[in-house]
């Protein structure tokens, strides 16, 4: 089997698990814990800052059945099958995901549809959702969301995350990978993600290489 990359092995499983971006989890975890859950959210930023990690936290919280201080279990029957991705309650359309040519090519169709008719579909959706029903949206260019779309949405606007939090993260991993990094190197690691956790875990998987 493959290795795993660095940064999908070490995904956060938790709201906790986050870095940089407490002012929308507590807030989402509040919401869960409440069970004041809004039909239609939208999550935008700069890529590698957690909006996709928090997408997948957030869905599973939502149909969590021993829910831990508004973060999901990651141990129940609904959990499981989500992290598994075997349920059907929760479904994912990610871009990021879909590699082979066909995939892209068929991506690139549906893009070119978004901007009318598929924006239109998901807008009377939007008006009238099921009560069961939650869309979770995130994207690094908010500007191409219509109006429409962003008045019907809670919106959050992730951070840049801080160097000192990427490299706290760069040491955690490092430490249960039982692997010892110069202090320079993985400042310079972080300094170089620009903000980005993911470019920063990549840029690590490319020198533990």
């Amino acid at each position: 089997m493959a290795k795993k990359a660095i940064y999908r092995e070490y995904r956060p499983q938790t709201f906790d698990d986050v870095y940089g971006q407490s002012h929308i989890t507590e807030i989402l975890k509040s919401q869960v814990q409440s069970g004041n859950i809004a039909h239609a959210y939208l999550f935008s930023g700069t890529r590698g800052t957690g909006k996709t990690s928090c997408a997948k936290i957030f869905a599973r919280a939502i149909n969590c059945l021993n829910l831990k201080e508004g973060s999901p279990c990651n141990e129940c029957a609904n959990c499981k099958m989500s992290l598994n991705e075997e349920t059907m309650d929760i479904v994912e359309m990610d871009a990021a995901s879909n590699r082979r040519i066909d995939d892209i090519r068929q991506l690139r169709d549906v893009a070119h549809m978004i901007t009318n008719e598929g924006f239109n579909a998901l807008l009377k959706i939007m008006e009238e959702p099921p009560k069961h029903l939650v869309f979770i949206l995130a994207t690094t260019e908010l500007e191409k969301i219509p109006a429409t779309i962003l008045s019907r949405c809670q919106r959050y606007e992730f951070r840049r995350i801080e160097i000192t939090d990427i490299k706290s993260n760069i040491q955690k991993i490092l430490k249960d990978l039982s692997i010892k990094m110069k202090d320079d190197a993985a400042d310079l690691i972080a300094l170089k993600a620009d903000g980005s956790m993911r470019d920063a875990l990549s840029s690590l998987d490319q020198v533990l290489s």
